[in-house]
C-alpha cells in the first residue's frame, strides 16, 4: 500500500513550496517515484509540483471534496508511486472562514504523518515551543519531523537544533539561507511553470540543496500508509460525451480530477487554443471554457476569427458552451484589461468584464443550480479574481453562499445553452 507525508507551515511564506519542490526533484533524482499533491483548490502549486515530479499533481480540497472522495483520490493518485508527497496550505491548523478545511484536516483524514518547515531566520532557541504547540495542538495530527528554513550559520543550525531535542521530534535537516532557492519573478501574474524564466535552474538548485541538507532516507521512512477510502464516489458528470476543451496560457486552469472522472465515465475528450485561433471539435456536444488568464491576451483573443465562429457554431447547433471565471469573461461581449483597453469577446452571454478596477474577490462556494449542467444541484467550488462583470438583468447560472453559509448576489448568467460564472467548480456538495 502507498506511504504518504504532508509539507505543512506554521504560516505562509515559511519556505514550504521551494522545501516540496526541491523534495520532489531530489527523491526523482535518486530513481524514488512520487506522486504530488496540493491542499485546497489552487492552480498554480500544483502545475509547479507536478513539473518537478515530472508526474501530474492533484488538489485535494478536504473543505469542498467529501471524506470519501479525497480517501479515493488520494488512493488513485499515489498507485504506482513509492511515496505520495502533499503539499499543505497556508499554516497547518489555517482553515475557510467556517473553520473547516485546514492541511491538518487532510493529515488527520488520510492519517498521514506531517513534516513541519519552519523559517528559522530571526528567532533561535523559541523554535522549540512553537514546534512542540504545533504538535500538541491537536490529538489526531502527527507531526514527525521539522526541517528548518533559512538558517544563518553553523553556530544558528546548532542552537536551533539543540533546543528542538526538547521536543522530541526529529530535525530532518537544516537549509541555509539561499538567494537561488526563490521562485523566480512572476510577470504580469503569468504565474504557470512554463512562463516563469529559470524555473529549471531554480528546480536544480532546490533539487540540490534538499538533497545535500535533509536527510532523505529519514524522510521517507517517516511516510505512513494512506487511510483506505471506505466507498467509491462517482465524479461530477461529463459536460457531454465529446468535451472541446480550450486549454493554453489564456485558459489553464483544469482540475485534474474532474478531466479523469470524463474520461473514467466514457467522455472524448478533445483540446483546442483560442490563443492560436484554434476552433473547437466540430463534433462536441460541449465546449469547456475553463480559467486562466484572458486579460493578458485580450488583443489576441478580439483577434481570433476562427475561434469565435468556431465557438458560436457550437452554441447554435446547440453545444452546452460552460465558462469558468477567465472562460466566463471571454464568454461576455467585451473584456477591458488593466490599462482601460477594451477587446471584443465572444459575445455569447451580454457581459462585460474588467480589471482596470481591481478588487480581490476570495473565498469558498456552496452553489445551487437549476440550468443545464448535467451535475447535482448542489455543488462546492472556489472564486478568486480581481475583475467584476457588468450584465444586465440575466438569469444566474447559480445561487451561492460562502463558507460561513452567508448568502451572496447570485452569480454567473445562463442564456439557453451558454452558461458560466467566476466560480470554479470543485465537486458535488
Amino acid at each position: 500500500m502507498a506511504k504518504g507525508l504532508v509539507i505543512a507551515a506554521p504560516r505562509s511564506g515559511s519556505g514550504k513550496t521551494v522545501v516540496t519542490l526541491g523534495l520532489l526533484a531530489a527523491m526523482r533524482q535518486r530513481g524514488v517515484v512520487v506522486a504530488p499533491a496540493k491542499t485546497g483548490p489552487d492552480y498554480i502549486d500544483p502545475a509547479f509540483l507536478g513539473r518537478a515530479a515530472q508526474r501530474e499533481a492533484v488538489n485535494l480540497d478536504p473543505w469542498a471534496m467529501s471524506p470519501d472522495r479525497l480517501k479515493q483520490l488520494a488512493s488513485i493518485q499515489s498507485t504506482g508511486a513509492d511515496l505520495m508527497l502533499i503539499e499543505g496550505v497556508m499554516g497547518l491548523f489555517d482553515a475557510a472562514a467556517d473553520g473547516q478545511g485546514s492541511t491538518a484536516d487532510l493529515a488527520e483524514l488520510l492519517e498521514l504523518p506531517v513534516v513541519m518547515v519552519i523559517d528559522a531566520e530571526r528567532q533561535s532557541q523559541s523554535v522549540a515551543p512553537l514546534l512542540a504547540g504545533f504538535a500538541n495542538w491537536r490529538a489526531g495530527v502527527r507531526v514527525g519531523g521539522v526541517i528548518l528554513n533559512r538558517v544563518a550559520s553553523a553556530k544558528h543550525e546548532r542552537m536551533l537544533i539543540d533546543a528542538i531535542e526538547a521536543t522530541g521530534i526529529p530535525c530532518l535537516g537544516a537549509i541555509p539561507r539561499n538567494a537561488e532557492l526563490v521562485i523566480p519573478e512572476r510577470h504580469l501574474g503569468l504565474v504557470l511553470p512554463g512562463e516563469v524564466d529559470g524555473f529549471e535552474p531554480f528546480l536544480a538548485a532546490a533539487a540540490q540543496t534538499m538533497g545535500s541538507y535533509v536527510d532523505l532516507p529519514a524522510l521517507l521512512a517517516l511516510a505512513a500508509p494512506l487511510a483506505e477510502a471506505e466507498i467509491s464516489v462517482p465524479p461530477l458528470a461529463p459536460l457531454g460525451q465529446r468535451i472541446a476543451i480550450a486549454r493554453d496560457a489564456a485558459f489553464a486552469f483544469l482540475y485534474p480530477h474532474l478531466l479523469d472522472g470524463w474520461r473514467a465515465a466514457g467522455a472524448e475528450l478533445s483540446f483546442f487554443s483560442p490563443l492560436a485561433d484554434e476552433v473547437p471539435s466540430a463534433i462536441a456536444d460541449a465546449v469547456f471554457l475553463p480559467g486562466g488568464y484572458p486579460e493578458l491576451h485580450g488583443a489576441t483573443l478580439a483577434a481570433a476569427a476562427r475561434f469565435k465562429a468556431g465557438l458560436s457554431a457550437a452554441a447554435h447547433r446547440g453545444a452546452l458552451i460552460y465558462g469558468e471565471c477567465g472562460g466566463f469573461m471571454a464568454l461576455g461581449e467585451a473584456l477591458v484589461d488593466k490599462a482601460g483597453c477594451s477587446h471584443a469577446m465572444t459575445g455569447l452571454l451580454p457581459v462585460v468584464t474588467r480589471i482596470d478596477r481591481p478588487k480581490r474577490i476570495l473565498g469558498y462556494r456552496r452553489m445551487t443550480q437549476s440550468g443545464a449542467l448535467p451535475w447535482p444541484a448542489q455543488l462546492t467550488g472556489h472564486e478568486f479574481h480581481y475583475s467584476s462583470a457588468k450584465q444586465s438583468r440575466l438569469p444566474p447560472l447559480f445561487l451561492a453562499n460562502d463558507a460561513r453559509g452567508e448568502a451572496l448576489p447570485p452569480m454567473g448568467a445562463a442564456i439557453g445553452n451558454v452558461m458560466g460564472s467566476y466560480a470554479h467548480v470543485i465537486d458535488a456538495a
